[in-house]
């Protein structure tokens, strides 16, 4: 990559001495930069030729602090988990993502392809840069918390749906189950950092968080007390399992008839993996 872009005109390649991760590389681009808006892209992301103007026409609005556009999985033909997962971020960015947007207040603006307003980002630098939990120094979550950080100066947070990003996505399953528990781990604890914000947001959207936080709670609480019922009085406990199966089919077979794609109702294989692998 220097090798291509050291001699062009236009960009600038800054080579810093060591590997001091995504959130010091960042504020050291972000620091160099010039423009009124800078636009973030992971190593593993294509973006589409029109993302950046996509992106713009979110962030005239001198309000929006940040945008994000629509997560794909480039890989997404590779095997049946990265399959699933191409489908997970279309639920993430279309159903989440696009009805937060409604309310100016997207809660992640996902690393892969965000735009940030640099002003904005100027202001929140000293407090994204030296980012502690329980005393110690973070380095995850680099995007939630850097949305929250918006949200609370003040700034809108914008979804762009037809704003394209292709990502490489884990093809395995040990690798996901790492990457999600590091995304579980930050949405849990930037939730806590920002619960101070809901009372000020829509009603929608502390209804939305909670509703994200409590529901692996209440999915954990349900499957252990089917397994304790079936372990104790050895009846099989049929009410959780069929519920758990309906809440399950009517959410694939909404995805199915808005994305238009029959794959949707394959969604469902991610609930037993949800259950018996990401919720242990």
């Amino acid at each position: 990559v220097h090798a291509s872009y050291a001699y062009d005109a236009r960009v600038s390649v800054i080579l810093l001495p060591s590997n001091v991760g995504k959130r010091k590389a960042q504020i050291a681009a972000i620091r160099r930069s010039f423009g009124d808006l800078v636009l973030n892209v992971d190593s593993d992301t294509e973006i589409a030729p029109d993302v950046v103007s996509k992106l713009v026409r979110k962030m005239q609005d001198p309000a929006v602090g940040a945008a994000m556009g629509q997560l794909t999985a480039s890989n997404r033909n590779d095997s049946w988990l990265t399959g699933l997962i191409d489908m997970e971020y279309w639920l993430a960015c279309n159903e989440e993502r696009a009805a937060q947007t409604r309310f100016g207040a997207v809660m992640c603006c996902c690393g892969p392809c965000p735009m940030y307003r640099r002003s904005a980002l100027l202001l929140l630098l000293d407090q994204y840069e030296p980012q502690f939990f329980r005393e110690k120094p973070s380095d995850f979550s680099e995007d939630r918390h850097l949305t929250i950080l918006m949200l609370k100066a003040g700034f809108r947070t914008e979804y762009a749906p037809y704003a394209i990003a292709a990502t490489v996505v884990p093809d395995k399953l040990l690798p996901y189950l790492r990457q999600q528990l590091r995304w579980a781990r930050s949405t849990y604890r930037d939730t806590l950092l920002g619960l101070h914000l809901l009372p000020g947001l829509d009603r929608y959207l502390t209804l939305d968080v909670l509703g994200q936080n409590l529901g692996p709670l209440l999915l954990a609480i349900s499957s252990i007390a089917a397994l304790a019922q079936l372990a104790l009085t050895d009846s099989v406990p049929w009410w959780t399992g069929l519920t758990i199966v309906a809440m399950t089919m009517v959410r694939c077979s909404v995805a199915a008839l808005r994305a238009g794609e029959l794959r949707f109702l394959g969604f469902a294989l991610h609930t037993p993996i949800n259950i018996f692998l990401l919720l242990p």
